[in-house]
């Protein structure tokens, strides 16, 4: 009375698929990667060549190779340029701790508070 079903549903399960998938941690470290690099780009443009270096060594930490570094300047206000670190050391910083790594968290927290010092410092300057 009833013909068989030939052909696979469309209505099978995501997990059926042959393709490999990443693991939460390695989903993780790719983003916490980004979110570092985009830190370290505006940071070379800043000219902070210590931080730059501590946040280059974590990159090529996560994606075992070393980051491409900064090459233009853009020329933007530095204040812009100290809340976009601020910025983007807040995003390392929750996804070091989501994913417990202590030395991207330290290091993204180390950030922003010389980020915060350095924006207070252009305040007082552009307040005399």
């Amino acid at each position: 009375m009833y013909e068989p079903i030939r052909s696979k549903s469309v209505h099978s399960s995501a997990c059926e698929t042959d393709f490999p998938h990443r693991s939460r941690e390695e989903e993780l470290d790719i983003q916490l990667a980004g979110h570092l690099a985009a830190l370290l780009a505006t940071t070379d443009e800043l000219g902070l060549d210590a931080q730059a270096r501590r946040i280059a060594e974590q990159v090529a930490r996560l994606r075992g190779a070393p980051p491409v570094r900064h090459a233009g300047l853009s020329g933007a206000d530095p204040a812009a340029l100290h809340r976009r670190a601020l910025a983007l050391a807040g995003r390392a910083l929750v996804v070091a701790a989501s994913r417990a790594d202590t030395a991207a968290a330290i290091l993204a927290a180390e950030c922003m508070d010389a980020h915060t010092a350095a924006l207070r410092d252009t305040q007082l300057v552009g307040a005399s």
